[in-house]
């Protein structure tokens, strides 16, 4: 059984699943007669990569969830154990949530999540991961910062969280739809509260 994907005339690519058995042999024992199946298994695939996604990822904001980011963090503390390097965790923790979803309800609150999102993602290198890990709580996690140098990456880290704080500490600028009407915009402060971790060698320092 062999998984592998073909190019359309069209230029499209789909996956295919061929199965293949030996149903006669020679005196030799080599194959004188095959028989098999092709399928297009395409949308099989693209569900198992959707299920995939909602394992990972957080439905709202598109971000690891908490099980991606234990996987991703088990394997930056093996790297940070191999080479010695630092790596920092963040935790984040939005100051002026609640009152948004009090006043203007679920769908302001997401929207601004989602926002939040936005803004991390283009605080961190692709390299560094950004996680939900639930309600209005987000976590950065930051590898390879220097080797032997506990000040040196905790300056850099502290220079990412005021990074961070800054941009979300910017006005978010919401339209929040309403059944039958227009979009209502909604301007609203949020802040966020952050605590670092510094770990290398599998060690945790507060």
């Amino acid at each position: 059984t062999v998984e592998y994907r073909r190019q359309t005339r069209t230029g499209d690519w789909h996956w295919i699943r061929s199965v293949g058995k030996v149903v006669q042999r020679d005196e030799a024992g080599r194959a004188t007669r095959i028989i098999g199946v092709h399928a297009d298994i395409t949308e099989w695939k693209r569900m198992e990569e959707h299920v995939r996604h909602l394992a990972f990822y957080d439905a709202l904001t598109g971000l690891p969830n908490r099980r991606l980011l234990n996987d991703r963090l088990s394997q930056a503390m093996a790297a940070s154990k191999r080479s010695g390097r630092y790596g920092a965790l963040m935790f984040l923790d939005l100051d002026n949530f609640k009152p948004l979803n009090d006043t203007h309800g679920h769908e302001a609150g997401d929207l601004l999540l989602i926002e939040v999102a936005d803004r991390l993602r283009a605080c961190v290198r692709e390299a560094d991961t950004v996680a939900r890990f639930g309600g209005d709580e987000f976590v950065v996690m930051v590898g390879e910062l220097e080797r032997d140098n506990p000040e040196e990456s905790a300056d850099r880290v502290l220079a990412v969280a005021e990074k961070i704080r800054v941009a979300l500490a910017r006005p978010y600028v919401l339209s929040v739809p309403r059944e039958g009407h227009d979009p209502l915009p909604v301007e609203h402060q949020c802040t966020a509260s952050i605590g670092v971790a510094m770990f290398v060698n599998h060690e945790l320092e507060a």
